[in-house]
């Protein structure tokens, strides 16, 4: 159920991007939706990692790898990328993990074509501001939790 609070909160975030310069609703929606595939992989990994220590076994389903990226100038622990590290991460930090590291097999270059570029000639770039980013991961993680308890 869609509780007024929780209504107030999405609010927020849709604020959030709206004065970061963030207008189009698709794009909006883009963004949100990549947060939450991040954390919900994480979620995975987590639930994984407590099977395996449950039973004594080894991870069945790894979704980050162990150790680091092949990052030419600064290799980054794959841990990096879980949301639960990312998200307290200050904004430049998090500006590098998406914008100068690959994400399995993602070339980061990507994030510079289409679709990013469809909704901001920047790619990425135009896409997070400092602010914005802080208060968003506050938000999501504030409506997760009301959501749930």
């Amino acid at each position: 159920m869609l509780t007024n609070e929780i209504r107030n909160q999405i609010d927020q975030i849709w604020n959030a991007f709206w004065s970061g310069g963030i207008s189009n609703p698709l794009e909006v929606i883009e963004q949100i939706t990549y947060l939450l595939f991040i954390k919900r992989l994480d979620e995975l990994q987590t639930l994984e990692e407590l099977k395996a220590s449950r039973l004594k076994a080894p991870i069945e389903r790894r979704l980050f790898p162990e150790g680091e990226d092949d990052h030419p100038r600064s290799p980054r622990p794959y841990a990096d990328y879980r949301w639960s590290r990312f998200k307290r991460f200050a904004p430049a930090d998090m500006y590098e993990v998406v914008d100068e590291h690959e994400h399995g097999s993602m070339d980061a270059r990507l994030l510079y074509d289409s679709p990013y570029t469809d909704f901001s000639p920047r790619g990425v770039d135009g896409v997070f501001q400092s602010k914005e980013v802080d208060e968003l991961v506050s938000i999501l993680d504030e409506v997760r939790r009301r959501a749930v308890g």
